[in-house]
């Protein structure tokens, strides 16, 4: 009997055991689109204000702080491709790794450009027009400072599966929509010199824009 009762005993453990392996972990609310822009934004303008050698204009701390903070938020793959359009189905492997290299670096400065005229920054976000099932959204946000205020839109899409959540696909510097703007540089590019030619343009233009430390788009 008192076997029974200890085996009774193990098997109910084990039960117990196997229903908690597959009870659904509950994860932590997920981040609101706006809420991931506002909390970024703010964590890049804070260390922008305390960081002295970023306030006496040293560019490349600004761009490595961008680079750090806000890009890896953003799927370079999908902007790269809207960019460079039907061209980016022909591209090789090689060549598609190449210019998502360099469309970043293009899009770090540009970004980390606007970020740097402004000081006393403060960031003020725009209500957020979304339905709870969207996939994709736009966050609008407004840079305030000293001088001239500094519009930063972000298009946003949900990611599904592991590593879920809001990811930055297309971006808006001082009204203009990044990706449809080079969109039709690049087109003129590989129109002209091809796929490699664009490539070479972007290391040159690349290059250049850190060898001066000014912002070209």
């Amino acid at each position: 009997m008192m076997k029974r009762t200890f085996l009774r005993r193990i098997l109910a453990a084990s039960v117990l055991s196997l229903t908690a392996l597959v009870v659904p972990v509950v994860h932590a609310e997920e981040e609101a689109p706006d809420a991931m822009i506002k909390r970024l934004s703010s964590d890049v303008l804070e260390t922008i204000k305390n960081d002295k050698a970023i306030r006496a204009g040293d560019m490349a701390k600004v761009v490595a702080l961008v680079d750090s903070r806000i890009m890896p938020n953003v799927n370079f793959q999908r902007m790269t491709a809207a960019a460079v359009g039907p061209a980016w189905r022909q591209a090789t492997p090689e060549q598609q790794k190449r210019l998502q290299e360099e469309f970043k670096t293009l899009l770090v400065r540009t970004y980390a450009g606007a970020l740097a005229q402004v000081s006393d920054q403060l960031i003020t976000m725009k209500p957020l027009r979304a339905a709870p099932e969207d996939k994709e959204v736009l966050v609008r946000s407004e840079i305030k400072g000293s001088g001239e205020s500094i519009q930063l839109d972000y298009r946003l899409e949900k990611t599904p599966g592991q590593g879920s959540g809001w990811r930055i696909y297309n971006l808006n510097v001082l009204g203009v929509w990044l990706v449809e703007t080079y969109r039709s540089q690049f087109a003129s590019e590989i129109n002209t010199k091809g796929l490699d030619g664009l490539i070479t343009t972007l290391t040159e233009r690349n290059k250049a824009n850190s060898s001066n430390g000014t912002k070209k788009a």
